[in-house]
């Protein structure tokens, strides 16, 4: 193996060698598959159907992250095909709608792009000035971002809110961040301390971070996120000198 694949090797197999997806997918028995390999198809019909039959119950998750679409590792309605319109879906390319065929059920994929957590990320970043980002504050956006999910996402099956509430969400995501840059002793922005130990979160005490926030400091970072003119003659009105 090359060097940077060496520590994700799996040394658990004993004398089984598996020299393929098919025969890993045998061996492992996943209840989730992950698509980095810019391999196109390589998430073959045969392999989906296996993946439905060995999860029957809990969805199958299927995540084929490789961009761009010629490169991903499977559609959205070739996942949906193959597993009884059971997967759960995320993938790194947009992929079209899919309406179950002989009903008016629209299932919409879900992206798993970068636009929901990394400009909330920058914004915290910049609003608290934390000495360093750590993996628990990226785990604490995680939660958060998972937290956003409308009642009426969540029943129509969707892992991602919608886009056109990125603004939204990013305020949350964003407020989560801070919370847990405050919560860590990294934030160097005395406002925000301040503002975040007057107004713990819930899940302040917690030692796993659950990415919830006050909504003092939502408001707050809502202020402070930047909003484009309304239209191009607002824009020129408050450029000028």
């Amino acid at each position: 193996l090359a060097d940077h694949k060496v520590y994700f090797a799996r040394t658990d197999n004993g004398d089984v060698q598996c020299k393929g997806l098919e025969a890993a997918l045998e061996y492992v028995k996943p209840t989730a598959m992950i698509g980095l390999s810019t391999i196109h198809k390589a998430f073959s019909e045969k392999i989906l159907r296996r993946m439905n039959e060995m999860n029957t119950q809990a969805r199958p998750i299927i995540f084929p992250l490789s961009n761009p679409k010629t490169k991903a590792e499977c559609t959205f309605e070739e996942a949906m095909r193959c597993t009884d319109n059971r997967v759960l879906f995320a993938s790194g390319t947009a992929f079209p709608e899919y309406t179950i065929p002989g009903t008016n059920d629209t299932r919409v994929p879900g992206q798993g792009n970068n636009m929901y957590v990394f400009p909330p990320i920058g914004l915290g970043a910049k609003l608290a000035r934390p000495t360093s980002i750590t993996d628990t504050m990226i785990f604490a956006v995680s939660k958060a971002l998972s937290n956003t999910l409308s009642d009426d996402e969540i029943a129509r099956g969707e892992l991602y809110p919608r886009i056109e509430r990125i603004r939204e969400t990013s305020a949350q995501v964003a407020a989560a961040f801070i919370h847990q840059a405050v919560r860590e002793g990294l934030a160097q922005e005395a406002y925000w301390v301040d503002l975040v130990k007057s107004n713990p979160a819930e899940g302040y005490l917690l030692d796993i971070p659950d990415g919830t926030y006050s909504q003092a400091v939502l408001e707050e970072v809502t202020k402070a996120m930047w909003a484009p003119a309304d239209t191009v003659n607002s824009f020129i009105s408050s450029t000028k000198l």
